[in-house]
């Protein structure tokens, strides 16, 4: 049999508990973090590509996390969540708006160190990084998987952006040395408020990170959709450009595309949005679509998720399956 190909995934597990994402219920507690990515790669990869779950869970909840990922299609059969000692990451949801909450963190799922990374990375095609809680790696350790590993390697950067108060509430933080960071990476994702926290605007942050490599970085806006920046000669994931001495020839290519539309009137559920965008877009990327196909498909997939509650039965519902929420 051919040898499918592979993706890792880098993240972190999160228990939630969710209030007042309608004010009429009790508070909801249900997995979310890097399950919605995962949901969202299992919908959105190729039959010849399957994830491998580079993550820690705490011991607390690592059979409910393996059980999650068992009941995936794409996953790795080879592989699973990593137990730790720790207790896992939880967060406490507040909603203040349909697109805006806050978030308090506990929980202490400890880093990746390189040495412990360095074997994962084996017989990986591509790394999808996303930085759930912002300390799933320093940059030291992001700098080293940059020069070890060859393959496409695509980061949200999340909440590398967000600080932790002494009562764990996460708050906005200017990243220091941005530029650092995208030489890592060849796909960037931000949110607007993330984005702010490295750059005036977003076009400033797009001249940073194309210098830097980066072959396209994405800016989602929520509602109003995503804005994108391609360096010059990146239309599919083939044209990747990893020479810093000389950039090809050509302008860069930017476009603001609106959000899509809901299949379903009334309320809806943002979280996780930003997640399934971009693990769909890379996904697509990696299948061979070209850029503004995977981001086409990559906003079908996010106006989904708003209409589905919860990581559980996601990916069904993505497949345009039944769903069982």
């Amino acid at each position: 049999m051919t040898r499918k190909k592979r993706v890792g995934v880098m993240g972190s597990f999160v228990w939630d508990v969710i209030h007042g994402r309608d004010p009429r219920d009790a508070a909801v507690e249900e997995w979310g973090g890097i399950t919605y990515a995962l949901g969202a790669l299992d919908a959105a990869l190729p039959a010849d590509w399957e994830f491998v779950p580079i993550l820690k869970v705490g011991s607390d909840l690592a059979h409910s996390a393996r059980q999650f990922v068992a009941a995936l299609d794409r996953a790795a059969p080879d592989a699973a969540p990593i137990a730790v000692p720790q207790p896992n990451n939880r967060v406490v949801l507040h909603y203040l708006s349909d697109e805006r909450r806050c978030e308090r963190l506990s929980g202490g799922v400890p880093p990746w160190t390189w040495l412990g990374l360095k074997p994962l990375l084996n017989n990986l095609d591509a790394l999808y990084i996303n930085l759930i809680s912002g300390f799933e790696l320093d940059l030291e350790t992001a700098q080293l998987i940059r020069q070890h590993f060859r393959g496409p390697i695509y980061c949200d950067l999340h909440s590398l952006l967000l600080a932790v108060q002494p009562d764990g509430m996460r708050t906005l933080q200017p990243l220091p040395n941005p530029a650092a960071w995208m030489r890592c990476f060849d796909f960037v994702q931000v949110n607007e408020d993330e984005m702010s926290m490295m750059a005036s605007d977003p076009m400033a942050l797009a001249a940073i990170a194309l210098a830097e490599g980066v072959s396209s970085i994405a800016i989602t806006l929520g509602s109003r959709g995503v804005v994108y920046f391609a360096a010059p000669g990146f239309e599919r994931i083939t044209d990747i450009e990893r020479s810093h001495l000389a950039s090809p020839p050509g302008a860069i290519r930017t476009a603001l595309v609106p959000a899509k539309p809901r299949r379903h009137p009334g309320p809806g559920d943002p979280i996780g949005c930003g997640d399934v965008w971009g693990a769909t877009y890379f996904s697509r990327l990696l299948a061979g679509d070209k850029l503004d196909t995977a981001i086409d498909r990559a906003l079908d997939a996010a106006a989904r998720n708003v209409d589905h509650r919860g990581a559980s039965g996601l990916a069904d519902y993505l497949r345009g399956e039944l769903s069982i929420k």
